[in-house]
C-alpha cells in the first residue's frame, strides 16, 4: 500500500511499484485543489509521460497498461478518499509522448504531466471584442474594453507588479493599493489575465500565480449553471461567455460580455 503522505524522496522512482506510487502522489496532490465540488466540472485526466524506449515497459506495467480501468479505479479510490467529487463519467488516459505538453502540470520526479480536461463551450462566439464591468471592488476603471488585437490583458492588484522571477508587469485591469475597499485586499499583484484565442473565437480567462492554490482564487459563474467553475491550473484557460461572472480572491466581481 503506498503511503500518500509520504513526500520526503524526491530521487527519481526505479521500480514499477515506485513510479505507481510517485504517480498516486501526484495525481493526489492535484486532485485535492479540486476539493469541494470543483471535480464534477472536469471531464478526465490525461497522464503524459515521456521516457526512454527501455524504459517505456516499466511505465506501462506502473499504470496497469493491460488491465482496463484499473489505473482509473485507483484514483477513483484517492477522489473517494479525499471527498472529490469526480463526474460519473470521467475519463482517464495515459500517453507516451516524445516532449510533454506546455499545458500539464509536470511532476518533480519523473518526466510527466497531467492534463485536466475541462467542458468545452459549444457556444459560437462572433465578435472580436468583449467588455469587463466591475460589479463589486474598486478598479481604476468602472468598465473595460477589451480586442482580440490586445495581446495578454493582465489582472491584479496595482499597476505594476514584481513576480517571483524579478521581472515586473503591467496590470492592465488594476486594483489600486490605496482603496480602502475590502474586496482589493484579497486580490494578488499577478491575479489573473485575459486573452484572445482564435482557435476558439472566444476570449479565455487563466488564474496566474496568485490565483490558485493555496494562494487566493479564480472562480467562474455562468447564466446557465450557477455551480462556480474554480482555476486550479496556470495552465488551463476558460472560454468566457456572455453574462460570466468572474470571482477575484474573496468577493471581487467582474462580469463579462460581448455587448456593452
Amino acid at each position: 500500500m503506498f503511503n500518500l503522505f509520504n513526500n520526503s524522496a524526491q530521487e527519481k522512482p526505479q521500480d514499477v511499484k515506485a513510479v505507481r506510487e510517485a504517480f498516486l502522489v501526484f495525481i493526489k496532490q492535484e486532485l485535492q485543489k479540486l476539493e469541494g465540488g470543483e471535480g464534477t466540472h472536469i471531464k478526465g485526466l490525461q497522464l503524459c509521460i515521456c521516457c526512454k524506449p527501455s524504459e517505456e515497459f516499466m511505465y506501462e506495467s506502473a499504470v496497469f497498461s493491460a488491465e482496463e480501468n484499473r489505473f482509473k479505479n485507483e484514483i477513483q479510490r484517492i477522489a473517494d478518499d479525499f471527498a472529490i467529487d469526480l463526474p460519473e463519467n470521467w475519463t482517464m488516459e495515459t500517453i507516451f509522448v516524445e516532449e510533454l505538453p506546455e499545458r500539464g502540470k509536470r511532476m518533480e520526479q519523473l518526466n510527466a504531466a497531467l492534463c485536466v480536461k475541462l467542458p468545452e463551450h459549444v457556444s459560437v462566439v462572433k465578435s472580436s471584442t468583449g467588455y469587463i464591468k466591475i460589479l463589486t471592488g474598486e478598479a481604476e476603471q468602472s468598465l473595460y474594453t477589451l480586442k482580440s488585437d490586445n495581446g495578454r490583458i493582465n489582472i491584479g492588484r496595482g499597476r505594476k507588479a514584481q513576480g517571483t522571477d524579478g521581472f515586473f508587469r503591467n496590470n492592465e485591469i488594476a486594483f489600486p493599493d490605496e482603496s480602502s475597499n475590502e474586496c482589493n485586499k484579497y486580490i494578488s499583484r499577478q491575479h489573473a489575465h485575459i486573452e484572445w484565442n482564435n482557435e476558439s473565437a472566444s476570449f479565455m480567462l487563466f488564474a496566474d500565480e496568485g490565483g490558485v492554490p493555496p494562494r487566493n482564487k479564480v472562480k467562474i459563474r455562468s447564466k446557465t449553471d450557477h455551480n462556480p467553475v474554480k482555476l486550479t491550473f496556470t495552465e488551463l484557460g476558460f472560454a468566457l461567455t456572455e453574462g460570466d461572472q468572474i470571482i477575484l480572491g474573496e468577493s471581487a466581481v467582474l462580469e463579462f460580455s460581448y455587448n456593452q
